[in-house]
C-alpha cells in the first residue's frame, strides 16, 4: 500500500500489486485482513455496531491510474481527509 485515506463510508488506496494477481483477489484480501484484524483489535465495538459477520461491503470501485504520477496520485488521497469545496 502507497497510500491509504479515508471518509465516513469509504477508503481510498493507493496499491501497487504485481500484475499477476487479480484487482478482486487483491480487493478480497485487503477486506479480509482488515476485517480480521479490527474484530480482533475491537471485539466489543464490532459486536455493538456489526449484527453480521461482515465488516466491509463486497462491492469496490477500482480506477487504474495510468500514466499519472505517483506523488500527484498521493496527494490526491491525501486531499481527501480535507477535500476542498
Amino acid at each position: 500500500m502507497m497510500e491509504c485515506s479515508g471518509e465516513a463510508d469509504h477508503l481510498h488506496l493507493l496499491v501497487d500489486f504485481h500484475p499477476k494477481h487479480s484487482i478482486s483477489a487483491v480487493a478480497g484480501s485487503l477486506k479480509a485482513a482488515t476485517s480480521r484484524m479490527v474484530k480482533k483489535e475491537f471485539p466489543v465495538e464490532f459486536a455493538k455496531w456489526y449484527s453480521k459477520q461482515s465488516f466491509w461491503s463486497g462491492s469496490y470501485y477500482v480506477a487504474s491510474s495510468g500514466g499519472a504520477p505517483i506523488e500527484k496520485l498521493k496527494e490526491y488521497i491525501k486531499s481527501q481527509d480535507n477535500p476542498i469545496d
